[in-house]
């Protein structure tokens, strides 16, 4: 009987994967629920952004920044659990299947809108700005980064792809 060693790393990595998960649903499940309850207690809220010096008219801006909100974090809930799914085929011993190249892909695409998306939400945190008196709000607008990582995943896509064709040969002479 042999035992299959467990490697640490991949261990975090799912932990990681897990809590991340578990993070952006609780949250994208908050922002979904606050779009309509800002417009449901439009009184309270209007109330309480006099009383801190804000203008009514960030309503509208602050329910659209929670429903971006919401696609972002489900998107990065989705990219997570694509991630998950590689990091166990690694754990499995077989990560080059021609899966794993559609996730790295997916992920990448999932990345690429997510960054087109911070762009409204870089616009309201602007727009929320000026509503207010003296608080600042940062809006990131696209990352570079962010932008570097969506290189690397469709890079990876491909050869990802192009390592499972070429195993698929190989395999047929052999």
């Amino acid at each position: 009987m042999s035992l299959k060693r467990i490697d640490p790393l991949l261990a975090i990595a799912r932990v990681i994967l897990i809590i991340i998960q578990v993070i952006t649903g609780l949250a994208a499940v908050i922002c979904t629920v606050a779009v309509p309850a800002i417009f449901l207690f439009r009184a309270q809220i209007i109330a309480e952004l006099n009383a801190e010096g804000v203008v009514p008219d960030a309503l509208p801006v602050l329910a659209g920044m929670a429903g971006l909100g919401a696609i972002v974090l489900g998107m990065v809930f989705v990219v997570t659990w694509l991630c998950r799914r590689i990091v166990n085929t690694v754990g499995e011993g077989d990560p080059f299947v021609p899966e794993n190249a559609t996730r790295l892909a997916r992920m990448a695409w999932l990345m690429l809108a997510i960054q087109i998306i911070s762009l409204p939400l870089s616009a309201g945190a602007v727009m929320l700005e000026q509503m207010t008196e003296g608080n600042t709000i940062e809006g990131d607008g696209i990352s570079l980064s962010a932008i570097l990582l969506v290189i690397i995943l469709f890079v990876l896509a491909r050869v990802f792809r192009k390592g499972t064709e070429m195993r698929a040969d190989l395999e047929g002479t052999v």
